[in-house]
């Protein structure tokens, strides 16, 4: 592995640093909110419009044939910018990779431009009340409709990230309730505007309005026929009762490399590096706080060198699969530890509604979200190291 840039990769991040540094907004609220989802979305339509938003992508989608690594650059510049928060990632980062590997020609061409230029907004269908991490319990079906041509759902989804903003919902539903748990299980693609479909926004713990509960009650999602107008309603992506191993592919960006890139810790580790030294400076920080800080930095590092065996596996056509789950409990736990120990360089005014104490609060939910790190650790047991189940 070759751990220095060409000179085309060098080329490449100055042209995307210049134009984030002419054209990164400030000011904006949370995504997580109505006002500052609206604004994010305006950042999403201008990142499209100079075909930044999705760097990896062909150029036929508005992408910029942009190799894994050049992608890594793009993102360490995105953050080092402190650029907004990806209001489409879960389209872009979960969905889109899905849609490469399981969807039909048509459907790439379909599904993939309105994605990119931020004109269908998709949220994620993994959680219910009574199957949260486990996604292999869920109960919301979807029953054959021969007469009409298609299916019709029905069910709850919850704790759905920015549901009450988005445009479309993807998800699995039980297609065979006599199958085994991992069985019988399909992959829909929903709009939300759907008949049937009730979309109720929810509070977080920080204040922000973005969650929500979809119901769906009786929601026809006609077959497939290759044209635009019928996909718009939605549609199946991958094979009737084998929606388990799309969603595998989903959830292995989810914990992976895909969502999280290491750009987005080494930013935070050096603004964290930055709070230190003003914080040593007037002799506030403990040795202890310093300490953590060195170790937040050091893990950020070694996340990004991790990182790079996973872009060279990946470069190479070897899938991380299950191995991505480590990578999911490494940045989550990492993110807490990191803000963390801001929190503690500050000491009293980290009370102070402020940037470290909002990403504090969203990075503990980070042990939780993408799979809780308890089901993370025994996948890795069991699919990694060959453990017995218990």
């Amino acid at each position: 592995m070759d751990l220095n840039w060409s000179d085309s990769e060098e080329a490449f991040r100055a042209d995307c640093r210049e134009w984030l540094t002419a054209n990164v907004p400030t000011g904006l609220e949370s995504g997580d909110t109505a006002t500052g989802f609206a604004q994010h979305l305006e950042w999403e339509k201008l990142l499209h419009e100079a075909r930044w938003s999705v760097v990896s992508w062909p150029e036929a989608y508005a992408g910029r044939d942009a190799t894994l690594w050049e992608w890594l650059i793009f993102e360490e510049e995105y953050y080092a910018a402190q650029a907004p928060q990806r209001i489409t990632q879960n389209g872009i980062f979960l969905l889109a990779p899905t849609i490469f590997e399981f969807g039909n020609q048509a459907q790439q061409d379909h599904y993939l431009p309105r994605m990119s230029a931020a004109e269908d907004l998709w949220c994620q269908g993994w959680s219910e009340p009574n199957a949260g991490s486990d996604l292999a319990g869920i109960s919301s079906r979807a029953v054959r409709d021969d007469e009409a041509g298609g299916w019709r759902l029905s069910g709850q989804k919850t704790w759905t990230t920015r549901g009450a903003f988005c445009t479309h919902l993807f998800g699995l539903f039980r297609t065979d309730a006599e199958a085994e748990r991992h069985r019988g299980l399909t992959y829909f693609l929903v709009p939300l505007d759907a008949e049937g479909m009730t979309v109720r926004g929810f509070g977080r713990l920080d204040g922000d309005e973005g969650f929500a509960e979809v119901f769906l009650d009786d929601v026809f999602v006609p077959d497939d026929d290759g044209t635009a107008a019928t996909m718009q309603r939605g549609g199946i992506l991958g094979e009737v009762d084998k929606g388990w191993g799309v969603a595998m592919a989903t959830t292995n960006s989810e914990r992976g490399l895909t969502l999280r890139s290491p750009g987005r810790f080494r930013a935070a580790a050096s603004r964290l590096v930055d709070l230190a030294v003003q914080t040593a400076g007037d002799g506030r920080a403990s040795s202890a706080a310093l300490d953590a800080v060195t170790d937040a930095w050091i893990d950020a590092e070694a996340y990004a060198l991790y990182t790079l065996g996973d872009v060279t596996d990946l470069v190479e056509g070897r899938s991380p699969g299950a191995k991505s789950s480590y990578n999911k409990v490494f940045w989550s736990e990492m993110d807490v530890r990191l803000h963390r120990a801001a929190l503690d360089l500050l000491g009293d005014r980290a009370e102070l509604d402020g940037p470290w104490m909002r990403g504090y609060e969203f990075a503990l939910s980070g042990p939780i979200y993408a799979g809780t790190n308890e089901i993370q650790r025994n996948i890795i047991a069991e699919r990694v190291l060959g453990l017995p189940r218990k």
